[in-house]
């Protein structure tokens, strides 16, 4: 799915400590979550399904992607 996200408004993950590595995704869209990589803002962007991309967040509040 093509999204102009020009002028989309990103934000980095709360998770960010200022050494790399962070994600950011851009607020407002209803049906998508744009994502893309705070260190090459001007690269692409991943589009996810809203659906998705909250299971996805749920899943690692819960640590179920914790490496034990």
């Amino acid at each position: 799915m093509q999204r102009d996200l020009t002028d989309a408004p990103w934000r980095k993950s709360s998770h960010s400590n200022g050494q790399g590595g962070c994600v950011e995704v851009a607020d407002g869209f209803t049906d998508t979550v744009p994502v893309r990589d705070s260190k090459n803002p001007a690269g692409p962007a991943l589009v996810f399904p809203a659906e998705a991309w909250q299971a996805f967040v749920t899943a690692t509040a819960t640590g179920e992607f914790s490496a034990t």
